[in-house]
């Protein structure tokens, strides 16, 4: 007995488009590395304790964009689950999007409790 096999063939991207697809990642990918290698750090020479404030706002401020990431994953997850009825996917959307913010606000929860 035979079962029939659905295939789907793909068709094959053209040289250009290929080509194109290329170049546009590598654009990309450089300026996301001159982005990422292009940042200013301000310290102070004379002044210990400025330094180590500003390597922890900087640290703050990489924890800030993983939050910011949460929250949009987040939001994207909880619309998904809306439209595709999934209570437990609403569940992991509503629980990452409390852990985005409270990523997100880190710094100033730190603030808060420590006084």
């Amino acid at each position: 007995m035979k079962r029939n096999k659905l295939e789907i063939k793909k068709t094959p991207m053209p040289a250009k488009a290929k080509r194109f697809m290329k170049v546009w990642m590598c654009l990309v990918l450089c300026i996301f590395m001159v982005s990422v290698c292009a940042v200013s750090a301000f310290a102070a020479e004379d002044d210990p304790v400025q330094v180590v404030n500003n390597l922890s706002d900087f640290m703050f401020g990489l924890v800030r964009a993983v939050g910011m990431i949460m929250l949009g994953f987040a939001v994207v997850q909880i619309g998904l689950s809306f439209k595709s009825h999934d209570p437990s996917q609403r569940a992991n959307g509503f629980l990452t999007l409390a852990g985005g913010v409270v990523i997100t606000f880190a710094k100033e929860i730190l603030t808060l409790i420590t006084g």
